[in-house]
């Protein structure tokens, strides 16, 4: 079976679809000629912390003096925006949207501005067909998040993809200069198969992998601060020596943590991968 796309109709595009695509890829890309590094969160799974990841992360620079931005491109379960206290409504200016403001100052795009509160995200496509449309849709409100967004100067541009590789390749489409990738993962033998699949896809495809980060290394006392083990293995170690990158850090699991208020190993990690992008 084959499909046209629209390189392949012969006859004049009313809609001029190409020119709207070319269009919204030079806008993307007028956006982010001032972000000096595009760096994408990813996994292979859900239930690692990556959106948590993310925002810690995204403080953690913006406290190191940073300009940080941050795009939630999980469109169905957008989590980024609550957890670094960003809210909207989004203003639209001659300019573009603005930003919302988060933590520390970090500016935060988010499908969740824009769904009703508890609404899932519903694509308007041919019911009979929305398994054809539904990707180039996704695709489309990721470009919009970079080409219509007045992100201005930034120094980092970090990108929650949702779990899997599809999103690293659509954002390597979308922004050519991309940096690369923070893979995170928990210490199970099960999240690491998972996420070796993803960091396995992104080498394949050419992308870097500029660290891991383990999440849930272990549990935090809250009274004595004793790490025990909450997850038998070690993914975090076992990824980093089979893809040759670095263990960025290896975090605890502390019910009283916060995006927010990132404790120091999320400073650590940031001044790693700084290093990395340098």
């Amino acid at each position: 079976m084959t499909f046209r796309t629209y390189f392949a109709v012969p006859d004049k595009d009313r809609s001029d679809l190409m020119g709207q695509v070319t269009a919204q890829r030079a806008r993307v890309a007028e956006r982010l000629a001032t972000v000096r590094s595009v760096v994408t969160v990813v996994s292979g799974k859900g239930g690692v912390g990556k959106s948590f990841t993310t925002a810690s992360l995204a403080v953690a620079a913006a406290r190191r003096g940073l300009a940080v931005g941050v795009v939630d491109a999980d469109l169905r379960s957008p989590t980024v925006a609550r957890m670094l206290g960003a809210a909207g409504p989004l203003a639209v200016g001659e300019s573009g949207v603005t930003p919302a403001a988060g933590a520390a100052g970090v500016r935060v795009m988010s499908a969740d501005f824009l769904l009703d509160d508890g609404k899932p995200l519903v694509w308007r496509e041919p019911p009979a067909e929305g398994f054809v449309w539904r990707g180039a849709m996704e695709v489309g409100a990721l470009r919009a998040f970079l080409g219509d967004v007045a992100w201005g100067a930034l120094d980092l541009l970090l990108v929650d993809l949702p779990p899997g590789a599809d999103g690293m390749s659509d954002m390597a489409t979308l922004a050519p200069a991309l940096a690369g990738a923070v893979a995170v993962t928990i210490p199970s033998e099960e999240s690491r198969r998972s996420v070796a699949r993803t960091m396995r896809a992104l080498v394949d495809g050419g992308q870097t992998v500029l660290g891991v980060i383990e999440n849930m290394a272990g549990y935090a006392c809250g009274a004595c601060g004793h790490v025990g083990p909450l997850f038998r293995g070690s993914a975090g170690t076992d990824l980093a020596g089979e893809f040759r990158v670095d263990l960025l850090g290896r975090i605890p699991f502390d019910p009283s943590a916060t995006p927010e208020e990132p404790g120091r190993a999320w400073g650590t990690i940031v001044d790693m991968l700084i290093e990395r992008l340098r």
